[in-house]
């Protein structure tokens, strides 16, 4: 099946057959996270204006081989390592279709092998569920940018709790912000790798679309930056009656025993999180701004790069339609909401996570009195 994604033409195996899972019976290509290439592609652009010097790139696990076309189609020396056979092979014929063969070194190896022998600029873990295995070498072989997918959301956001806790060394709770869950939980795990090796990995730019969450996190090799990342992890505090939730910065969680708003004992705690911000604003206008129309997704990911650049550096959201529900009264427009919000003297913005999520940093019982008929 051939395919064309901003200006590479591809084959993939014929995916009728698992076309929702983006899988056939061959080589892994998954047409849904073409909205992540094509933010994925903006960013490389973003990133050479703001790191000139970049210029190598690794695709760790890359299948078909369609995103390490994408970034050598930009200009980058690009790399494009996996285990499979057949993929390396695909990806190969898919280079040299593309005239792309002398910009792309396709290698049959273990990308933690590699990563641990050699250096690149950026590197790219976009694997099929969770990149934890790959995190300790992307951190060590990468100078400036280390770029992460992790499609395994259920035990991210605590839906799968145990699997969760196993995978990122952190207590995922399900909670009515489940994506921004996720995401906070894969961040606390990547920035404490990287520290690891006396490593700063800062977000740069995050989103959570449809079933994966996605981060770029820009590296500093001094280990006071890293001192700088650890400070901003901590915890959650989430009341599962009231839809409270207060936030503690440190390593060191000290949960209520009871809920300081409605006094109830069903309080639960999630962390070490992220708390930090998700993302650079400047950087992510200017990933917007990269966004070209030969990019198949490019209104969707300019309105969700929109939204993601201006909301609020809170490390939870609200669901208007949730809290809502919880009062027991109809949800108006979300502007409108929001603006009432402001009107009582908080900040509030929309928050990518969904049409009805937002951030403020009003608490439970003051959203509900501020947006009372």
């Amino acid at each position: 099946m051939r395919v064309t994604e901003g200006q590479v033409e591809f084959e993939v195996p014929d995916a009728r057959d698992g076309a929702s899972e983006g899988r056939g019976d061959g080589v892994f290509y998954n047409p849904t996270q073409e909205l992540n290439r094509d933010v994925t592609v903006a960013v490389l652009r973003a990133y050479r204006d703001r790191e000139p010097r970049a210029d190598s790139y690794l695709d760790a696990t890359t299948a078909s081989g369609v995103r390490a076309l994408r970034a050598a189609s930009e200009g980058w020396a690009v790399t494009a390592a996996d285990t499979d056979a057949d993929a390396v092979a695909l990806a190969r014929e898919n280079a040299a279709r593309a005239g792309l063969a002398d910009d792309v070194a396709v290698v049959e190896r273990n990308a933690n092998a590699l990563m641990h022998e050699s250096t690149f600029d950026v590197i790219d873990l976009d694997p099929f569920g969770t990149p934890v295995p790959f995190a300790d070498a992307a951190f060590v072989g990468a100078r400036d940018l280390v770029c992460v997918t992790a499609t395994d959301t259920a035990p991210l956001c605590g839906a799968h709790f145990e699997s969760g806790v196993r995978s990122y060394g952190a207590v995922p709770r399900n909670t009515d912000y489940h994506p921004e869950m996720g995401l906070r939980v894969l961040l606390s795990a990547m920035v404490r790798t990287a520290a690891r090796y006396d490593t700063a990995a800062r977000p740069v730019c995050s989103h959570v679309s449809r079933h994966y969450a996605r981060t770029y996190l820009e590296l500093d090799g001094r280990a006071t930056r890293a001192d700088e990342c650890i400070d901003e992890l901590g915890y959650v505090h989430h009341c599962e009656d009231c839809l409270a939730r207060d936030a503690e910065w440190g390593l060191i969680a000290h949960p209520p025993e009871t809920c300081p708003t409605c006094g109830s004992g069903r309080v639960v705690t999630a962390g070490p999180l992220w708390l930090g911000a998700i993302r650079d604003p400047e950087f992510v206008a200017a990933v917007r701004d990269a966004l070209t129309d030969d990019m198949g997704e490019a209104d969707r990911a300019s309105r969700m790069l929109e939204t993601v650049a201006a909301e609020l550096d809170e490390p939870t959201h609200y669901d208007q339609h949730r809290l809502c529900k919880q009062w027991g009264r109809s949800a108006n427009a979300m502007d409108e909401f929001l603006a009432d919000l402001r009107a009582a003297g908080h900040d509030a913005s929309r928050a990518h996570y969904g049409g009805t999520t937002f951030k403020t940093d009003a608490d439970v019982e003051a959203i509900r009195v501020a947006t009372a008929d």
